[in-house]
C-alpha cells in the first residue's frame, strides 16, 4: 500500500450509512472488515473518508479481536473504527471502536517487516462482543504448498477482493500470487486463510506487496501467539508507531 493513498485516506470525507438488521449482507464475509479513522482529532465526520486497510475478527478467550497489518494501524487504539462486513459503503453489523492496540516489540522498536501485525482490541457494542455478532477465524501457522485464500477490500472498490492459490516463499515472507490482480491499496491487513484459519495477513515485505498480483505477510510463528495471548489477558496496548511511511514502494 502506498504512502499517498494512505494519506488520501485519511484526509478524505466521505460518510457511510449503517443498514438496518432487516437489511443486513451475506454472512460470507463477516469476519472481515476494514479500518477507519474516522474523526482525525475531530477534524472528519464519522467515517470519514475511504478505509485505508482490512482486518479480520480473530477467535479469542474474550470474543473482541481483530487481526490486521502493524503498519496499519498507529497511536494507542481509540479514533480507530472497525466495520466487519462492510459492503457498498455500508455497515450492517455496526461500527465498532478500537480499544487498544498490541504489536511485537520487533515492530515496535525498528518496523521489522517480519512482525508486522497488530491485535486490537474491540470495546463492545450494544453490550455484545464483536465474535458474537460475525464469527471469528482461528489463528493458525501457514503451511508452504497448501492452498491460500487471501482477502481484503481495496479502497476503491465497495466489495472485497479474494484469490485462492499455493503459498509460496520469497526471501522467508509467505507469499500468494493473484494472478488477476484486484488487490490494491486498501487490502493490507487482510488475511491470509488456510482451512479456516488466518496464518498471515497482507503486510510484511514491501508492507504487503507493491503490485496488484502479489501479496506478502510477516511468516506467522510462535510471537504471533505471544501477540494474541497478550491481547487475550487484556494486558496494556502499545502507543503504535506510524509504518506506513516507511513503505518502500513509491
Amino acid at each position: 500500500m502506498t504512502r499517498l493513498r494512505v494519506l488520501a485516506a485519511l484526509l478524505a470525507s466521505a460518510v457511510y450509512a449503517v443498514v438496518p438488521a432487516s437489511a443486513r449482507a451475506s454472512t460470507a464475509y463477516a469476519p472481515d472488515g476494514v479500518l477507519f479513522y474516522p474523526s482525525l482529532a475531530g477534524l472528519l465526520p464519522a467515517l470519514g473518508g475511504p478505509h485505508f486497510c482490512s482486518a479480520t475478527v480473530v477467535h479469542s478467550a474474550g470474543h473482541d479481536l481483530v487481526i490486521t497489518a502493524a503498519h496499519c494501524v498507529f497511536g494507542a487504539g481509540p479514533g480507530t473504527e472497525f466495520v466487519p462486513g462492510f459492503r457498498d459503503g455500508r455497515a450492517p453489523y455496526g461500527v465498532w471502536s478500537v480499544a487498544s492496540i498490541h504489536v511485537d516489540p520487533g515492530w515496535q522498536s525498528g518496523q521489522n517487516p517480519t512482525r508486522d501485525v497488530a491485535v486490537l482490541t474491540i470495546a463492545p457494542l450494544n453490550g455484545r462482543q464483536v465474535e458474537d455478532v460475525v464469527g471469528a477465524r482461528p489463528l493458525g501457522l501457514p503451511v508452504i504448498g497448501a492452498a491460500t485464500t487471501v482477502r481484503g477490500y481495496p479502497m476503491t472498490a465497495g466489495v472485497p477482493s479474494a484469490c485462492t492459490s499455493r503459498l509460496t516463499l520469497t526471501a522467508g515472507f509467505p507469499t500468494v500470487a493473484c494472478p488477476a490482480g484486484g488487490m490494491t491499496d486498501g487490502v493490507s491487513g487482510g488475511a491470509f486463510v488456510q482451512s479456516g484459519r488466518v496464518v498471515g495477513v497482507i503486510g510484511g515485505l514491501q508492507q504487503g506487496g507493491c503490485t496488484a498480483t502479489v501479496n506478502y505477510s510477516s511468516p506467522f510463528g510462535a510471537w504471533t501467539s505471544r501477540l494474541l495471548n497478550r491481547a487475550q489477558a487484556h494486558a496494556a496496548g502499545d502507543l503504535a508507531l506510524p509504518g506506513f511511511l516507511a513503505n518502500a514502494c513509491p
